[in-house]
C-alpha cells in the first residue's frame, strides 16, 4: 500500500510504503509566477518603449530555444509536424517546468503581433481582421495553458494567475470585437482574481498585481459606458463583480491555498504592522535563532552568559544584513521598488535587521551597565559592593550611558524609518530616558570633584529628563519606568544636599576659613590666624618655622657728594705768607741743618 503525504518544505509528495511494495516516484509540484515572468520579459524586450515588433521577435526566438533545449521540435527541416505540450511532459521522471513556458510565450507572441497590428491599423483599417485573428490565436494558447495548469502538477497560485491571464486575454479579444457585455465580464473577473491574489501575498509582492488591476479600469469604464448607452455604469460594476465571482467557483479555495503556500514556502516577518517576505536563506536562519534568543536569555542567570549570547546573535545579524545587501547589489531593480512614501520590501527587511542589530546592542550595553552597578558604591543610595571585580567609578557608568545614547541615535537614523512618526517618538523617549541616567552619573562625578554648583545644575537637568520621559510613551522592549521613578526620588534628596554644600563652601570662602584639608607651603607661624587641616604637622618634619630665615633686602650705606665746594669763596691767606727775602734764607738754612753742615753745632 502506498500513502502520499504533502511535505510543505519540499513541495513534493512523499510516499510511505509497506515492506515488499514498489515505491513510485514523487510527483513534482511546479510554481510559475506568470505575471512576474511576462512583465520582466516585456520590460526588457521592447514594451518599455511600446515596441511590440521587437517583443514579438523575442518571443519567437524564445520558443525556438525552448524547443531545442527540451528536444521537442515540431517536425524536421523539411516537414512540419505540430506538437503541442501535454500533461505527459509535466509528469513523470522527465518532467520539466520549461514545457509550460511554450504555450505561455506562444500566447504572448500572438498578442504582441495583434498589438503591433493595432498600431498599424490606424492608417490601414484592413489590418483589423488580421488583428482579430491573432487575438483568437492568443486565446487558443491561453486556454491550452489553462488546461495544463488546472492539473495537480501546479500549485494554487499558478492556477490563480492562469485564470486571471486567460480572463484578461479573452477580455481583450471581446473588447476589440466590441462585445461590451462579455468583455466587461472577463476583465472584471481578471480584476477580481488579481485583487484577491494580491491580498493573499506579502506586501512586497502586491505592487505588481495592483498595478495590473489599475490597467483594467479604463477598459471597464468604457465597457460600462457602451452597455448603458452613455449612462452611469456604477451598478454594472457590482453586477459584473458578482458574476465574475460566480464564474470562478473555486476562488476562495485557491486564495486560501495560496496564503498557506506563501507562508510555508517563504517565511514572512510582521514588524510594525507590515509583512515582508524573507527570501535569503541566511536571513531566515538568523530570524529563527533570534526568536530563540529571548528564551535562552530567560534561562541564563549570570550576566556574563547573557552578554555572550547577545554577542553571538550580533555576529549572525551582521552576516544576515550583508546577505540582504548582496541581494540588492545583484538585482538593481530592488533599489527602485518604492511607491510614494512606501519603502520597498527588501529595504524594509534591511531596516528591520538593522533595528534588531541596534536593539540587541542596546540590550548588551544595558547588561554591561547592570554588571557595572554590582561593583559601584552609590553614595546617595548607601549600597554595598556585590561583585568581586574592580571598583567602578561614576564616570565609568556615565561613559556606558554615553555609548547607549549613541546606539539610540543610530536607531533613529535607520533608513526607511525616518517618516514613521510613532517609531521616532518611541526612540526619542528612549533617548530622553538614558539622558537622565547619564546626567545623574555625571553629577556624581562632579560631587567627587567637590564641584557643588555644577552638580546641582546636572541634578536639575536629570530630574527634568526623567519627568519628561515618564510623561511619554514607554518602550515595550526596554521598560525603564520603575528605574526612572527611583531616580527621581533619589535626585530630589541629592539636589538639596549638593546645594547645601555649595552654600557652606561660599560662607567659608567669605570668612577666610575652610574645614577641608588643603595643602599649603606657608609655615605655621605665618598662618596662625587661619585654621587649616595640615596633615604635614603630624609628620616628622612639620612645617612650623623655617630655621633658615629668608634673606631680606636692606638699604646700603649712603654716599655724599660735595657739589657745593666749587661755589665756596675761601678767605685770603696772604698776610700769613713770608716775605720774598726771608723765603730763600730760610730754605738754605733748612738744607744745611738737614745735611748736618753749615751750622754751629759742629763746632
Amino acid at each position: 500500500m502506498v500513502v502520499q503525504e504533502d511535505n510543505p518544505n519540499s513541495g513534493e509528495n512523499v510516499e510511505k510504503t509497506e515492506p515488499g511494495t514498489v515505491v513510485a516516484e514523487a510527483a513534482k509540484i511546479f510554481k510559475v509566477e506568470i505575471l512576474h515572468m511576462i512583465k520582466d520579459a516585456q520590460q526588457q524586450h521592447g514594451l518599455r518603449h511600446g515596441d511590440f515588433q521587437r517583443y514579438r521577435g523575442y518571443c519567437t526566438r524564445r520558443i525556438r530555444r525552448l524547443r531545442k533545449a527540451l528536444k521537442y521540435p515540431q517536425g524536421d527541416k523539411r516537414h512540419f509536424k505540430r506538437r503541442d505540450v501535454t500533461i505527459t511532459q509535466l509528469t513523470g521522471k522527465k518532467a520539466d517546468e520549461r514545457y509550460i513556458h511554450i504555450p505561455l510565450i506562444s500566447a504572448e507572441r500572438a498578442w504582441a503581433y495583434a498589438m503591433q497590428l493595432k498600431q498599424e491599423s490606424n492608417t490601414e483599417p484592413r489590418k483589423r481582421f488580421h488583428l482579430i485573428s491573432k487575438l483568437r490565436r492568443a486565446c487558443f494558447y491561453a486556454l491550452q495553458l489553462q488546461e495544463l495548469c488546472n492539473t495537480d502538477a501546479f500549485d494554487a497560485r499558478t492556477k490563480l494567475e492562469c485564470e486571471a491571464y486567460v480572463a484578461w486575454m479573452h477580455g481583450t479579444l471581446h473588447f476589440e470585437l466590441q462585445l461590451w457585455q462579455s468583455a466587461g465580464e472577463h476583465l472584471k473577473r481578471a480584476q477580481v482574481v488579481y485583487e484577491n491574489l494580491a491580498a493573499a501575498l506579502p506586501d512586497d509582492e502586491q505592487e505588481l498585481y495592483r498595478a495590473k488591476v489599475n490597467e483594467f479600469t479604463p477598459n471597464l469604464r468604457y465597457c460600462a459606458y457602451n452597455i448603458s448607452g452613455g449612462a452611469s455604469g456604477g451598478d454594472l460594476d457590482e453586477i459584473l463583480e458578482l458574476r465574475a465571482q460566480g464564474v470562478l467557483e473555486n476562488l476562495d479555495v485557491l486564495v486560501s491555498q495560496t496564503k498557506t503556500e506563501s507562508s510555508e514556502g517563504l517565511q514572512t516577518i510582521d514588524w510594525r504592522g507590515r509583512k515582508v517576505t524573507v527570501r535569503p536563506e541566511k536571513v531566515r536562519l538568523f530570524l529563527l535563532s533570534a526568536q530563540e534568543l529571548d528564551k535562552s536569555l530567560a534561562k541564563a542567570t549570570k550576566l556574563d552568559a547573557k552578554i555572550e549570547l547577545i554577542e553571538r546573535i550580533l555576529m549572525d545579524c551582521k552576516d544576515a544584513i550583508q546577505a540582504v545587501r548582496d541581494e540588492i547589489k545583484q538585482d538593481p531593480k530592488l533599489r527602485s521598488l518604492t511607491t510614494g512614501q512606501t519603502v520597498s520590501g527588501v529595504q524594509y527587511l534591511l531596516a528591520y535587521l538593522s533595528y534588531i542589530r541596534h536593539s540587541r546592542t542596546l540590550q548588551r550595553n544595558l547588561c554591561l551597565v547592570e554588571q557595572a552597578k554590582l561593583n559601584f558604591v552609590d553614595p546617595n543610595q548607601q549600597s554595598d559592593v556585590v561583585g568581586d571585580g574592580k571598583r567602578v567609578r561614576s564616570q565609568d557608568l556615565a561613559r556606558l550611558y554615553e555609548i547607549i545614547l549613541q546606539n539610540v541615535t543610530e536607531m533613529q537614523q535607520i533608513n526607511g524609518m525616518e517618516e514613521d512618526a510613532k517609531y521616532q517618538s518611541e526612540v526619542e523617549n528612549l533617548a530622553i530616558t538614558f539622558k537622565a541616567f547619564r546626567c545623574y552619573y555625571i553629577a556624581l562625578t562632579l560631587i567627587d570633584m567637590k564641584k557643588w554648583k555644577e552638580a546641582v545644575a546636572l541634578y536639575e537637568r536629570a530630574s527634568n529628563y526623567a519627568n519628561e520621559a515618564l510623561k511619554g510613551k514607554a518602550s515595550q522592549e526596554f521598560p525603564q519606568q520603575s528605574e526612572l521613578k527611583t531616580l527621581v526620588s533619589i535626585i530630589d534628596g541629592c539636589k538639596f544636599s549638593a546645594h547645601a554644600y555649595s552654600v557652606l563652601e561660599d560662607d567659608n570662602s567669605e570668612a577666610g576659613t575652610t574645614t577641608k584639608a588643603q595643602k599649603t607651603t606657608k609655615p605655621l607661624y605665618e598662618r596662625l590666624s587661619q585654621y587649616k587641616e595640615d596633615q604635614s604637622l603630624h609628620t616628622k618634619t612639620p612645617n612650623v618655622f623655617k630655621l633658615t630665615p629668608d634673606m631680606e633686602p636692606i638699604p646700603c650705606k649712603p654716599l655724599f657728594f660735595d657739589l657745593a665746594m666749587n661755589y665756596v669763596e675761601l678767605p685770603s691767606l696772604e698776610d700769613k705768607l713770608e716775605q720774598e727775602g726771608k723765603k730763600g734764607a730760610s730754605i738754605t738754612g733748612f738744607v744745611k741743618g738737614f745735611l748736618g753742615w753749615g751750622g754751629g753745632g759742629n763746632k
